[in-house]
């Protein structure tokens, strides 16, 4: 007949003593015995699930022979070369508007006119003055001929009386009278000269009531309206924007600081717009400015790039994103700059034998650190790097001096390698 489960569980207890009064010192052996059994089992298994067999697999990339282009990235904006804002010197009303948006005007043509009522009336009030100087002339003219015929005549009349008469008081006072006439016409001719130039002023503000074009171009932009006031005080008022000439654009584009020594006059790049994202046009740079723009923290060069705009597909505003070219290498040897980067897994401890102390195999150790405390084939600046190859089995280091990179493959100026050659650039582990 089956035992009941308190049956069994009480021989088991019989078997161990537990039922016994045992000492108590006796008790510590039996579970100290069921923790060493515990836990030799559970090294058993760690044991046995740590030796599955595990292999490394490399991936490689071969060293090869081409051409490398180093460019320098930016980002701006397009503008015309000769942009132009057209604004008014005089105040008043817009009486009427003579062009609209994109337009093509020529030098001298009439954009907009402003109402002249008022620089007329001017016109007319300068005139009158200068007229009335002119008459004030004249009087003073007289007053000088008749002192000078007076004067004149007092000394005849002294040479005929022998210096009796006249006086010479009389004859001081005339000649005094004279010099006053002479400062009359010297003030009435300045008067003139005065109204001349007043006149001419007014004259010019009339003429610049009516707006003209400076240049040959295109109207970007239309600020006014026909009705509007416009108030030349301080600040001249923007009315017009033009382009010279959309056919040749400038991109002005930000060059950071770790780049900016890379950059020429000269240089060849390539730039592409929102517009056209399957499209690259040629640009060439023309000037690199020194001075700095500090945004955020981010120290940048301006940076200008002529462009040809033939076909007019380009507009001002447009934001670009240019690659120049700094340095190009014909026929270079170049290895991937991941296998640069790479750097061969440290190689894997023994497991003991089964006969090694079962501390010693359930304790790991604390790995090894290299004497150098970093990687050894770490992205320094230097041109001394080393790249990885595979031979029987082990990963073998070849020294090489680099030159050039565009960010995905390196030159090789000097080094064991050649086209064609395997080099490692990653290792995966697989478990069996």
């Amino acid at each position: 007949m089956t035992k009941s489960i308190h049956e069994t569980n009480s021989d088991i207890r019989q078997t161990l003593g537990l039922d016994k009064q045992a000492p108590a010192h006796k008790k510590a052996k039996v579970w100290v015995v069921i923790v060493m059994i515990t836990v030799f089992i559970a090294g058993i298994l760690m044991v046995f699930y740590s030796n599955g067999d595990s292999s490394l697999q490399y991936k490689t990339a071969q060293v090869q022979r081409g051409n490398l282009i180093v460019t320098v990235t930016a980002t701006g904006e397009l503008e015309p070369v000769n942009q132009v804002d057209v604004g008014t010197e005089v105040s008043g009303t817009i009486e009427t508007v003579a062009v609209d948006y994109n337009d093509r005007v020529k030098a001298g043509q009439v954009l907009a006119r402003l109402d002249t009522d008022k620089l007329e009336a001017q016109v007319l009030k300068s005139q009158a003055a200068l007229e009335s100087a002119q008459a004030n002339l004249l009087e003073a003219q007289a007053n000088v001929f008749e002192a000078r015929n007076e004067l004149k005549r007092l000394k005849h009349a002294r040479e005929l009386s022998g210096g009796k008469v006249p006086s010479q008081h009389d004859l001081d006072a005339a000649q005094a009278a004279l010099k006053r006439a002479w400062a009359g016409e010297a003030g009435a001719r300045a008067q003139i000269a005065e109204a001349r130039a007043t006149l001419r002023v007014d004259q010019t503000n009339l003429a610049k009531a009516v707006i003209r074009s400076p240049i040959d171009g295109i109207v970007l932009e239309r600020k006014v309206e026909p009705g509007q006031t416009v108030a030349a005080s301080l600040q001249t008022p923007v009315l017009f924007t033009l382009a010279e000439d959309l056919t040749q654009m400038e991109l002005h584009v930000d060059v950071d600081e770790a780049d900016v020594g890379q950059v020429k006059e000269g240089q060849k790049a390539t730039f592409t717009v929102d517009a056209y994202p399957d499209r690259s046009f040629p640009a060439q740079i023309t000037e690199v400015r020194y001075a700095p723009q500090t945004v955020e923290g981010v120290v940048t060069y301006e940076t200008l790039l002529s462009a040809d705009n033939s076909d007019l597909s380009l507009r001002p505003g447009m934001t670009a994103t240019a690659d120049i070219t700094v340095k190009a290498v014909e026929d270079a040897l170049l290895v991937p700059n991941a296998a640069l980067r790479f750097t061969p897994p440290a190689p894997k401890e023994k497991t003991p034998k089964p006969g090694g102390s079962l501390v010693g195999r359930l304790l790991p150790r604390r790995p090894r650190r290299s004497p150098s405390g970093r990687q050894p084939n770490s992205l320094a600046n230097s041109s001394r790097r080393r790249v990885w190859m595979l031979r029987d089995g082990t990963p073998v280091a070849i020294p090489v001096t680099v030159g050039a990179t565009d960010g995905s493959m390196t030159q090789v100026l000097a080094g064991d390698v050649k086209p064609g050659l395997p080099l490692l650039v990653d290792v995966v582990r697989s478990e069996k």
